[in-house]
């Protein structure tokens, strides 16, 4: 692969979009800027998966889908904690909320979304079961023990947590993270290939050393990009929910649909492709990246800070948490998908959107 074969658009995008944003401060108030912004932020968006997609062919997996997810997380606290900081007491749940968003938009819709299309047009699909047992199980752990026991503390009242608590589940969550990358990269990275694959890339010659790189640049120049571009249209956004009437958790829902669009998009080609297994290794490393990362670095800004964090979960979305947990559990059980599978996931990813809107 050589610098000819960069589709033009991939660097195109990135680079307008950047031009955009420093032309935001005179243009920011025209409702046709504002849209513009919008069409250039899924441009960007396209052109990320590009971008990780080469990058991802180039070093093999897992550590592809790896690295896509850490560069997402990165972005995902930057957005997390500029909004927070920002918002003052308004937006203390905003870390909880996007949190549990991007494990709702990851293990139900891109997880669901991936298995109906990859169902649909390959019957059956494949996967390595211990792969997807090991990162349901810590998981699991960690979103219980961040997300639903700050609920049952005494020594400040739920869902806040003091800050040796906050401290404890901040290194909790990064040690249970540290452990998976370890595991999937190093002591079982075979848990994360599936054998006898057969991708329809897999003997395509792979980049060179200076295509991947500059792959690499613009990826991180495409993520940044969408960051800055989400944080322009945040207003807009907000302006938005307020006068639809609706919950100010759906912010944190739009956020995390926006971090995770590249992901998304990238899994369900790989769906397509007849490489399920690239795209749970991306749904689900996506969503322990977004919980193992953030929570450790917001729980370190705010214990520093000294401010209250609001991270345990309502009745309803521990009721959806569990929900997506358990039947994760027994959908991904036999290392076989089908669209049914995907339906379920798909219809309980609904039933959250539905309820966060019409509480």
């Amino acid at each position: 692969m050589s610098l000819k074969t960069i589709p033009h658009w991939t660097v195109a995008a990135p680079l307008v979009a950047w031009a955009a944003i420093v032309a935001a401060p005179t243009f920011a108030a025209s409702s046709l800027f504002i849209a513009l912004l919008a069409v250039l932020l899924a441009g960007t968006v396209f052109a990320a998966v590009h971008h990780a997609e080469v990058v991802a062919h180039k070093v093999g997996e897992p550590y592809g889908t790896l690295i896509l997810a850490l560069a997402v997380t990165v972005i995902e606290v930057a957005l997390i904690v500029s909004f927070m900081l920002a918002g003052g007491e308004s937006k203390l749940a905003l870390a909880r909320d996007t949190i549990f968003s991007a494990i709702m938009i990851t293990c139900n819709g891109i997880v669901g979304i991936c298995l109906l299309l990859g169902g649909l047009r390959h019957r059956e699909q494949n996967f390595q079961l211990s792969g997807a047992k090991v990162a349901l199980t810590v998981l699991a752990a960690i979103s219980v023990l961040a997300l639903v026991l700050p609920n049952y503390g005494t020594s400040e009242p739920g869902p806040l947590l003091s800050s040796s608590q906050l401290a404890f589940t901040g290194v909790v969550s990064l040690v249970l993270y540290g452990a998976f990358v370890f595991v999937q990269t190093i002591r079982h990275r075979d848990y994360f290939l599936l054998e006898g694959s057969h991708s329809e890339d897999e003997h395509a010659p792979p980049p060179s050393v200076k295509v991947t790189m500059i792959s690499l640049a613009l990826l991180l120049v495409c993520l940044v990009g969408v960051v800055s571009l989400a944080k322009l249209l945040s207003p807009s956004i907000e302006g938005f929910v307020e006068a639809a009437g609706a919950p100010a958790a759906v912010v944190g829902i739009i956020i995390a649909a926006l971090v995770l669009l590249p992901e998304g998009l990238a899994a369900a080609n790989a769906a397509r492709a007849d490489r399920v297994q690239t795209s749970l290794n991306l749904a689900l490393g996506s969503a322990l990246a977004s919980i193992g990362l953030t929570i450790p670095t917001v729980a370190l800004i705010f214990v520093v800070m000294g401010e209250p964090l609001i991270l345990g979960l309502e009745n309803k979305e521990t009721i959806f948490l569990v929900l997506t947990l358990l039947v994760s559990s027994m959908s991904l059980a036999v290392g076989r998908t089908t669209i049914l599978q995907g339906i379920v996931h798909l219809v309980i990813f609904a039933s959250f959107v539905f309820f966060a809107i019409s509480p």
